[in-house]
């Protein structure tokens, strides 16, 4: 023990020199990388500013617009975890990153370790050609048809969920927060629609249970060793993705039948069938690309974590917003009770939808207002100069803030005001370039109409069914990052029926 104690003694300042150097070379290649753009002078060794990140995200980004806001340049920079990155507020230097999007500039990423949760192939990480053939394939399941029986699947799911949060027995008299409860309903929903009957029993538990793993391990960091919450996600991913493989193949099983489409899988399914019979009459012999139904299951992952997280986030904003603006709730009740009512026992049909302008101009408020997902995570693949006096070093990852964007070129836009979505205003079209929360270029959301058509819905039977009260708390509607944004206090409210009853659909 004495000799491996004084052999560790003399070895000591050797270890702390070299220590003190790399950390020296750290300082150095940070201060290299940032020139002088707004943001740390100095960052903690290896970790930078990880735990202030972790810890509060909402002060951590807070923090980033602050230090973008403080010079003309329009972005700021920090270091995590052994990562420069780039924190964009200006909208047209966002969008410079999402019009290049390409394999020697920018890759999406989706999350900051996204590749090691979701793996390689994955429609998040596609460009070029391969990303446009993919998104063709996409495009039927969002015709009018499929999201007029889309419309169905989510009003079933919205009544039954809604329906159990009135029966809770804190219902009438106590605060309740709807955080978790407006997230399994929007996973129910998403599976309904997505995959319909081919998820049930067993595996649907199964599938709730990979998902929360997943949920769970997106905000931890990426320690990627047995038992932490990011191997967990990362293994849930597999797991999910291979049962959404099997949802494909028997999808393609009934539809070679000639069966109606009944929710999204099947609409993919019944064009992909086509595109496999036209390969197989010109005597081709391979299938035609992303026909495969693994790969399938992998690309209807990416749609649920598009819709699930950043839906829950816009419902719970609705809810809350709606509530501390009775002006705009009012507005909304009076245009839903003059075209749908609970005591129709009917549901709302995609034309009656198509009437509620204003509850459509309230649901693109909302998500302009908080746009869920704040931020879109992309890497420099290589160099990129982003304006005329500085260039992105490759490896860094940047992230264009489409929530600072919202707040950039409206009308009076740090105030809730849906009427500028209305017709006579157009600040839509007008301010169109602003209008980020659905991304733009070629990753803009596919999925966009199917998300207001989800939120419209909710508003119209929401405010139709209850009357609400939210349970008022000191910063109970600041942001928390959940990895969406959410109010803090997870959106607490009283209900109460505001109908005589529920609709009998049965």
């Amino acid at each position: 023990m004495d000799s491996i104690s004084a052999i560790f003694m003399w070895l000591a300042p050797y270890i702390l020199s070299m220590a003190a150097f790399l950390i020296f070379l750290e300082q150095i290649n940070y201060l290299k990388k940032k020139r002088s753009v707004p943001g740390p002078s100095l960052v903690l060794p290896f970790i930078g500013n990880a735990i202030s990140l972790v810890r509060n995200p909402t002060e951590f980004w807070d923090l980033q617009s602050a230090m973008a806001k403080s010079s003309d340049m329009g972005f700021s920079v920090n270091y995590i975890i052994g990562r420069f990155i780039v924190f964009i507020r200006s909208t047209d230097l966002s969008h410079k990153v999402f019009a290049n999007v390409r394999p020697d500039a920018f890759h999406l990423v989706g999350h900051p370790f996204g590749k090691k949760l979701f793996g390689e192939h994955n429609l998040i990480y596609m460009m070029g050609q391969e990303h446009k053939d993919l998104r063709r394939r996409i495009a039927p399941n969002f015709t009018p048809k499929a999201l007029s029986t889309y419309t169905q699947l989510q009003q079933y799911t919205i009544l039954k969920h809604l329906k159990s949060w009135m029966e809770s027995p804190e219902s009438n008299t106590k605060p309740f927060p709807l955080r978790l409860l407006c997230r399994d309903m929007n996973l129910e929903t998403s599976q309904n629609v997505f995959v319909g009957p081919y998820l049930s029993g067993d595996s649907r538990k199964r599938f709730e249970v990979d998902y929360n793993f997943f949920n769970v391990g997106l905000m931890k960091l990426p320690i990627d060793l047995p038992g932490t919450a990011f191997r967990n996600a990362r293994l849930a991913v597999s797991r999910l993705i291979e049962t959404l493989g099997v949802c494909a193949e028997d999808s393609k099983t009934k539809m070679k039948t000639g069966e109606d489409p009944t929710c999204l899988v099947d609409f993919w399914m019944q064009d992909t069938l086509r595109e496999i019979a036209a390969a197989e009459e010109a005597g081709e012999k391979h299938p035609p690309p992303h026909s495969n139904s693994t790969e399938i299951g992998g690309h209807l992952f990416d749609f649920l974590f598009a819709s699930q997280d950043a839906s829950t986030s816009s419902l719970l904003w609705a809810v809350t917003l709606l509530d501390s603006h009775p002006d705009v709730l009012e507005r909304v009740r009076t245009e839903v009770s003059g075209i749908w009512t609970p005591e129709s026992d009917t549901l709302i049909t995609a034309e009656q939808l198509r009437e509620m302008r204003y509850t459509e101009a309230v649901a693109r408020e909302v998500v302009r207002y908080r746009a869920p997902a704040t931020l879109v995570p992309h890497i420099a693949g290589e160099d990129f100069p982003l304006t005329d006096t500085y260039t992105i070093p490759k490896g860094t990852i940047v992230f264009p803030s489409v929530y600072e964007s919202s707040f950039q070129g409206f009308i009076d836009a740090d105030r809730f005001d849906p009427d500028r979505f209305m017709e006579e205003r157009q600040e839509d079209r007008v301010y169109k370039k602003n209008y980020l929360a659905f991304g733009a270029g070629a990753h803009q959301c596919v999925g966009q109409r199917y998300a207001i058509n989800h939120l419209v819905l909710f508003i119209a039977m929401f405010t139709s069914l209850f009357d609400f009260k939210r349970d008022r708390t000191d910063g109970c509607d600041e942001i928390t990052y959940v990895p969406t944004i959410c109010p803090r206090d997870d959106c607490k409210v009283v209900l109460s029926l505001r109908c005589r009853r529920f609709p009998n659909l049965s």
